[in-house]
């Protein structure tokens, strides 16, 4: 499945805060298989597991995962790698 065709933004916002999917899974406590599953649309995580990874993106959980991801931009509210 394309990337542009998923349900999230993870993949997108993980790029522009310049992160690896090894490096996300280390800060969220999961694998990078995890990360790349919910990337590629294959793997919808826990509620708890949402919140930390749109914590290190940045965003809202209703940005990144939420029906409205696909008409609006989310807003970085943070700096680039600010760990």
């Amino acid at each position: 499945m394309d990337s542009d065709t998923t349900d999230n933004l993870v993949r997108k916002l993980r790029r522009w805060t310049e992160l690896s999917q090894a490096e996300l899974a280390e800060r969220v406590g999961v694998t990078r298989q995890t990360i790349a599953n919910i990337e590629k649309g294959n793997y919808s995580p826990s509620v708890h597991l949402a919140l930390a990874i749109c914590r290190e993106l940045g965003a809202t959980v209703e940005q990144v995962f939420g029906s409205e991801q696909n008409t609006a931009s989310p807003t970085i509210t943070h700096e680039r790698n600010r760990r």
